[in-house]
């Protein structure tokens, strides 16, 4: 389990958190859990998320088992940067979709004393590292890799399988659209389709 930084610091030290993991491995779940935390010890907590996702709520963050909290909805990493600067603690969800300034944006954050949680799938449908992210959990202090269960194995399931035939990088979606499979089941799914190569 995830342990927030305890060190008494004369002047907050920020630092990067990174929550990453396949479609429904509860990555917004573990994320929801640590702002709560951080708002119930009185912290000023601000939570940010990509415009484009309305699959639940307009601007609300909310997890697939519905826990949510609210958020800002923003079009690019320059206003998580803007809003989020007099925080004790920024929430990023769904990072995968943000431009690669968002890393810049993080780190900045941190540097300047605000602990920056973010999370988001770390492998898009073609098992491949997905946007910003390795840059993102490069540079984090604190990296955490949540899983789902394979429905089909029952073992750990770490990739993100699109079930529908739609080509584009981003499609939101939800059970209809995705499996979360482990990697037996994604290498033979996707090579029965020719999605993907001997890079696998």
């Amino acid at each position: 389990m995830f342990l927030e930084n305890t060190i008494n610091h004369a002047k907050q030290s920020g630092w990067m958190e990174v929550i990453c993991g396949s479609m429904f491995s509860g990555k917004t779940e573990e994320l929801i859990r640590r702002l709560r935390r951080a708002e119930m010890a009185g912290q000023n907590v601000e939570i940010f998320k990509p415009k484009i996702d309305t699959r639940y709520d307009e601007t609300d963050v909310v997890s697939h088992n519905y826990n949510k909290i609210r958020s800002t909805p923003v079009e690019s990493s320059t206003e998580v940067l803007l809003l989020g600067s007099n925080c004790d603690v920024v929430g990023i969800d769904e990072a995968q979709f943000f431009d690669e300034h968002i890393v810049e944006v993080a780190n900045t954050l941190a540097n300047n004393g605000v602990r920056v949680v973010i999370a988001g799938l770390d492998m898009d449908f073609l098992g491949r590292p997905f946007g910003p992210m390795p840059n993102l959990m490069a540079t984090a202090e604190y990296v955490t890799k949540v899983h789902a269960i394979c429905r089909k194995t029952g073992n750990l399931a770490n990739y993100s399988m699109r079930i529908s035939d739609n080509k584009d990088l981003v499609q939101l979606g939800e059970t209809e659209s995705y499996n979360a499979v482990s990697r037996k089941v994604f290498v033979e799914e996707n090579i029965s389709k020719n999605n993907v190569g001997d890079e696998i």
